[in-house]
């Protein structure tokens, strides 16, 4: 891997991780479309490393507040809000954990193909705008009990087929079940923390034992570009998302899905 593909992926992966467009079809299309090496598990640790840093260092204040409410209902059995929020949050972090452990290995061998990407990108993209333009937009983070969680865990979980996106999947479920979209925004974030820390876990693990050779310099661009775009991503998908809706996000994916398409049926 080059310096410039290491950049160009990191690059990707932060705008994309956040994002309602998927960054695993991103991910996998240079190398379907430009002929790209796979990056390795290295660097896919390198990129969780990145974007889980920016989504904690921007939700800092919640993550501790949310954490010590946790710890004080486990231990002193308080009850709050903050305390409720960080169950939902772990509940619904429960099925991406049972659906990736049975399903992680069928999914890596018949589903990372550019035709399943294509599928699912635009698929997804109907019914994000189909919701989007449906939603009562009413309820913040904090109204989500252990049904609605479960439901977007579930979506969560679904989303770790190609093309669908974790971000996207998660805002659709939430914007469905009646929260606004700064709030399904933020629940999607915070729910991501955990299963980016599971998922770079476990690639770390596959890493140490692979024996793969590790770049260090190489990493270091991925953690540092992955880190910073998705800081700006963040950033600004929470400060224009009430403003500008979803539609941009459902364009974006009915070209990209419909591109796709027309590069695999004539390129």
């Amino acid at each position: 891997m080059t310096y410039f593909e290491a950049f160009i992926l990191a690059l990707v992966q932060g705008f994309t991780e956040f994002l309602p467009i998927s960054s695993s079809a991103h991910l996998i299309l240079p190398s379907a479309i430009l002929g790209w090496e796979d990056q390795g598990l290295a660097f896919d640790v390198a990129v969780h490393v990145g974007t889980l840093a920016a989504v904690i260092i921007y939700f800092r204040h919640e993550v501790v507040t949310l954490l010590t409410a946790l710890m004080g209902s486990i231990f002193k059995g308080e009850r709050s809000k903050e305390s409720k929020l960080a169950w939902m949050l772990v509940l619904a972090t429960i099925p991406a954990c049972i659906f990736g452990l049975f399903m992680k290995d069928i999914i890596e061998i018949y589903l990372r193909s550019a035709w399943v990407i294509a599928t699912t990108t635009v698929v997804f993209a109907l019914l994000l705008w189909w919701v989007d333009n449906n939603a009562s937009l009413k309820d913040d983070e904090y109204q989500a009990d252990g049904k609605k969680s479960l439901i977007i865990g579930i979506t969560q979980a679904l989303a770790m087929i190609p093309g669908t996106s974790r971000s996207g999947a998660t805002i659709t479920a939430a914007l469905y079940l009646g929260f606004t979209r700064e709030a399904a925004a933020r629940f999607s974030f915070l729910m991501s923390i955990p299963i980016i820390m599971l998922a770079g876990g476990y690639l770390g693990l596959k890493l140490i034992t692979s024996g793969e050779p590790v770049h260090l310099s190489i990493l270091l661009t991925g953690i540092v570009t992955s880190f910073i775009s998705a800081y700006i991503c963040i950033f600004f998908f929470l400060k224009l998302i009430s403003k500008m809706g979803m539609l941009p996000f459902v364009i974006y994916r009915l070209i990209l899905g419909f591109g796709l398409f027309g590069f695999l049926i004539f390129g």
